[in-house]
């Protein structure tokens, strides 16, 4: 236990925002839903979890090899937290990576079997050209309803509710945090800023959310809501920044934050110690705001890639939130993927910075899988011994 954290998680809960108060957006939730919200709770008070995109799908030089895991394999334990999107289109047979949605569902059971987390993102396909999620062609009016590919996104809403029902164990539906329209604050996706308004961006996002747990009656997601740090002035009102586009608390479980851009890229218009203060800054930011709302603040993606810098791991992500882990609680931080030597964001066998990556791993703030116990139950999330 963080002595420190502890007393930050109890001056939260002075302010009034009490347990209780820690209940999922979907007043139908699965009861291992609601453990699962309150547990992420209890977590950021004491530490994080590390998380890694398709940890079990791939990693440098292999694909699909039973049991195999790049994290796995540097820091002796799977992540606690696993990474996965149902990006193009829900109508194939494999996502945009590659990966085929059946074995996607079979990863995610023994992810969750394990007592780790998943998480899903959603690249889809701008339904308007039949391009990718990049095309910037405006589309959320098109697929909102009255548009003219309405039709056509609430058949991959319905598949993709079919695929959620498939994430189950024999008695179990597996709680998910679902994660659409991330970083819709930039410009690089068809439901970003500039390519529709914030009220299209917001009625997309409720749509969703209403068309699953009241059309579909899927209720064991948590809705992550995750702007990019890149286009969020800290500077200004940086609070009414980040809450662009946001589609109300009654949408969204976790105040989330994706941030490339301050954990180490060369080339950026800002030093390594502007990057840090930002980062920092940022994850005091969403901090605050997910304690005045009763909500789990998370780094929901980031990483440097290539793992350029050997101690990345313990000098640009965890000792920034260590000297302030009164301001800064977080329930995870996810790394993006490892496709291969020059594409990766976690370490494999032989890189440079798996010493460091093991330090990282050891330190009492960070949990992987064996530091898990059971996060569908309420208060056995983290096995209680020490590290």
């Amino acid at each position: 236990m963080n002595y420190k954290k502890r007393i930050s998680y109890l001056s939260f809960l002075l302010l009034g925002l009490s347990l209780s108060a820690q209940t999922p957006i979907d007043q139908k939730a699965t009861k291992k839903t609601q453990n699962l919200l309150a547990n992420l709770h209890e977590i950021s008070s004491q530490g994080f979890m590390f998380g890694h995109q398709d940890d079990q799908a791939y990693g440098v030089g292999w694909k699909a090899e039973e049991g195999r895991s790049d994290v796995k394999e540097t820091a002796g334990s799977f992540p606690a937290v696993h990474g996965w999107d149902v990006g193009s289109r829900l109508d194939r047979e494999s996502n945009l990576d590659d990966i085929r949605f059946s074995n996607m569902k079979t990863w995610i059971k023994k992810a969750y079997k394990m007592g780790t987390i998943n998480t899903l993102s959603w690249h889809l396909d701008n339904l308007t050209t039949g391009t990718n999620s990049w095309d910037k062609t405006p589309s959320v009016a098109d697929i909102l309803p009255g548009g003219s590919k309405h039709a056509e996104f609430v058949e991959q809403l319905d598949l993709l509710a079919e695929m959620l029902e498939g994430m189950r164990t024999t008695f179990t539906r597996i709680p998910i945090v679902f994660r659409p329209w991330h970083e819709h604050n930039g410009d690089w996706f068809w439901w970003g800023k500039g390519n529709c308004t914030e009220a299209e961006y917001i009625a997309l996002f409720q749509f969703t959310v209403d068309y699953l747990k009241n059309e579909k009656n899927i209720h064991h997601l948590l809705y992550a809501f995750s702007p990019d740090r890149s286009r969020l002035r800290l500077d200004t009102i940086p609070e009414q920044n980040y809450l662009y586009g946001y589609p109300g608390d009654e949408y969204v479980d976790i105040i989330g934050i994706d941030n490339y851009g301050d954990v180490g890229r060369i080339g950026g218009p800002n030093t390594p110690e502007q990057q840090q203060e930002n980062f920092i800054q940022s994850l005091k930011l969403i901090t605050k705001i997910a304690r005045e709302k009763g909500k789990v603040a998370a780094l929901t993606e980031t990483g440097l890639e290539g793992v350029t810098k050997p101690d990345w791991f313990t000098e640009i992500i965890l000792n920034p939130i260590k000297a302030n882990d009164q301001e800064i609680d977080i329930a995870w931080v996810l790394v993006w993927r490892n496709a291969n030597t020059t594409h990766h964001y976690a370490p494999y066998a032989g890189h440079p910075s798996v010493p460091d990556f093991q330090k990282f791993d050891e330190d009492p703030l960070t949990y992987f899988e064996k530091d898990m116990n059971n996060p569908y139950k309420r208060g056995k999330a983290l096995k209680s011994s020490d590290k």
